[in-house]
C-alpha cells in the first residue's frame, strides 16, 4: 500500500500551487512516505486520476492510497484540523 499524490508542475494558479506544497510539506512532517504523481505528463495521466476520483472536473492535488480514493485537498485540510489523517489517507 501506498500514499499517490496527484499534482502538476504546469499551472497558473498559485491557489494549487500552494494547496500541492502544503499537502506535501504535512506528509513529509508526519514522515508519511508517498508517491508523486504528476498529471502535466499527459492527458492520460489527468483521466486516470479524474476517473479514480470519480469526478471529470477534478484538479490537483488529489490523494489516494493505492487505488482508493481519500480526497481533496480541502478534505486533507479538515484532516489535518482534525487530526486524523492517517485515517483519512486509510492507514488506520
Amino acid at each position: 500500500m501506498g500514499v499517490k499524490l496527484y499534482y502538476t508542475t504546469v499551472t497558473a494558479s498559485r491557489e494549487v500551487k500552494s494547496q500541492q506544497a502544503e499537502v506535501m510539506r504535512i506528509l513529509e512532517s508526519k514522515n508519511i512516505p508517498f508517491e508523486m504523481i504528476d498529471i502535466s505528463v499527459g492527458n492520460e495521466v489527468r483521466e486516470e486520476m479524474r476517473n479514480k476520483a470519480g469526478n471529470p472536473s477534478a484538479v490537483p492535488p488529489q490523494i489516494f492510497n493505492d487505488d482508493q480514493y481519500c480526497g481533496d485537498y480541502q478534505s486533507f485540510s479538515a484532516a489535518v484540523e482534525d487530526d486524523t489523517v492517517k485515517e483519512f489517507l486509510k492507514m488506520a
